[in-house]
């Protein structure tokens, strides 16, 4: 995708570590422990795995939103999640706080027909933090402690590469 070369600055997310690494100019400039498909890797729609490959950030979504504030669709709901709010939704994937949705820039890879990020729905999103226990539990999405997803929020901007890898 980009020949060989990585681009100045992007965000790297590894599968085998559940990190989310910043890095600008071949510099870490901030890790973050995350969650990625509890089904693996994987492109297909419905698999509820998480796509690899070169991703942008399609869109920021949650800017003005308290932490923990609930999101339904890519709309806030006006909640904000407590465990009695979870005991009340015990179905609900928790999507929290910011949202970073993700389009893939790989055509027949992770673009396009049944193998589209962006139409999978995959984002980098806030989860309840005791939810994230440094293994794979998600639904195919990168989750992130709200506290974190805040953070890398306000240091990336829509178009932001992203590069998701197995190791």
């Amino acid at each position: 995708m980009f020949a060989g070369k990585f681009p100045r600055r992007y965000i790297e997310v590894c599968i085998s570590t559940q990190i989310l690494d910043l890095i600008d100019e071949g510099r870490v400039l901030q890790s973050y422990p995350i969650s990625t498909a509890k089904n693996g890797v994987g492109q297909l729609m419905g698999s509820e795995c998480t796509p690899l490959g070169w991703h942008k950030v399609r869109a920021k979504i949650g800017a003005d939103q308290p932490i923990n504030s609930v999101f339904i669709g890519r709309r806030a709901t006006g909640e904000v999640y407590t465990h009695a709010l979870a005991e009340q939704y015990p179905k609900r994937d928790w999507i929290l706080s910011r949202i970073l949705w993700l389009g893939g820039l790989e055509p027949r890879f992770n673009r396009y027909a049944d193998v589209d990020s962006t139409w999978r729905y995959i984002y980098i999103h806030g989860c309840p933090d005791h939810l994230l226990q440094g293994k794979p539990e998600s639904h195919g999405c990168i989750r992130m402690k709200n506290s974190d997803v805040i953070d890398l929020f306000q240091q990336v901007q829509a178009g932001e590469i992203v590069f998701i890898s197995y190791s």
